[in-house]
């Protein structure tokens, strides 16, 4: 199969981990450079170590290199603010950016929901761990019924949660809520973000509520299930965490109904263990989507070039 070289921006724990990711399971992708800005940082050290091109010089140091003309996707996970300008520089360059930040300039991508409708995007973006974890399921259940409201509850190890995390919690909350709405369907989204400090870690932990039009429990328990199955496709240690709870609530304002059902759904994230702790499942769920998306888009764009 014909591989498509590609760069990482950001050598923190996502970059890191997502670089070993593709180096294993990649397909019609190739490992070629890793870009940061810290020229200690672990990750430019272990990629130099691999052979792999590293700069410490960013952006501009990519660009500056021979090898950069055959760059064909660039993952950036960086920050929210740096990924502004590291967009408008890629698109430019006529880069397939695949955008693991809250920043959210392509349009949101969530693998089992709707890849297949950005196909022909030149920026996408990951969402954020909890949009990951979480929007499926709302997905799930809005496929069955209207889910006039849904609220998501990400808890994650403190330790899991580097200094990229922790400066983008307000742009996290405030994505992960439009994207509850624009991807999984429902009217109005809200997202929440625990940081746990306990010792040992915990792994990811994450509760969707979803307030639905609807009674048939069985459906939405089917739906719930197999969307389950698909992320746990690319997510190995995604899973449900206990049965699926419905409980008879009062009217919502909004709601056409005149008894609605609150859906309540418990899931864990266990990271798989390349690079990053087992605890740190949310950043894992990050680069396993990033990874499904970006090898679905470059093998639909060869697939159109051969033809």
């Amino acid at each position: 199969m014909q591989q498509t070289n590609v760069a990482i921006i950001g050598s923190g724990n996502i970059g890191t981990d997502l670089m070993f990711k593709i180096m294993r399971y990649g397909k019609a992708l190739r490992m070629a450079a890793m870009v940061g800005v810290d020229p200690g940082s672990e990750g430019l050290s272990r990629a130099s170590r691999l052979g792999l091109f590293a700069t410490a010089s960013g952006l501009d140091g990519l660009r500056g290199w021979e090898g950069y003309r055959d760059i064909g996707v660039v993952f950036d996970a960086t920050s929210a603010r740096a990924h502004e300008h590291h967009a408008a520089v890629l698109k430019a360059d006529g880069k397939l950016t695949i955008d693991l930040t809250p920043a959210a300039i392509g349009p949101y991508v969530i693998p089992p929901v709707n890849l297949d409708n950005v196909i022909l995007e030149e920026n996408v973006n990951m969402v954020t761990c909890g949009g990951q974890a979480t929007i499926p399921m709302v997905a799930a259940v809005r496929r069955i019924a209207r889910v006039p409201y849904a609220e998501i509850v990400a808890s994650i190890a403190s330790l899991s949660a580097g200094p990229g995390t922790r400066a983008n919690i307000d742009e996290f909350t405030e994505t992960t809520a439009r994207a509850i709405e624009k991807v999984g369907g429902a009217d109005r989204g809200k997202a929440i973000i625990i940081l746990n400090p306990a010792e040992p870690p915990l792994i990811m932990r994450d509760t969707v509520y979803c307030l639905v039009e609807s009674n048939d429990f069985e459906a939405i328990r089917a739906s719930v299930h197999e969307m389950a199955a698909r992320v746990q496709s690319y997510v190995p240690g995604y899973r449900l965490k206990q049965d699926i709870q419905f409980e008879p609530v009062a009217n919502f304002p909004g709601s056409r109904a005149h008894n609605l059902t609150k859906v309540t759904i418990l899931l864990e994230v266990e990271g798989a263990g390349h690079y990053l702790p087992a605890y740190a499942g949310n950043l894992d769920i990050m680069t396993s989507a990033a990874l499904a998306t970006a090898e679905r888009l470059v093998s639909k764009k060869t697939l159109e070039q051969v033809a």
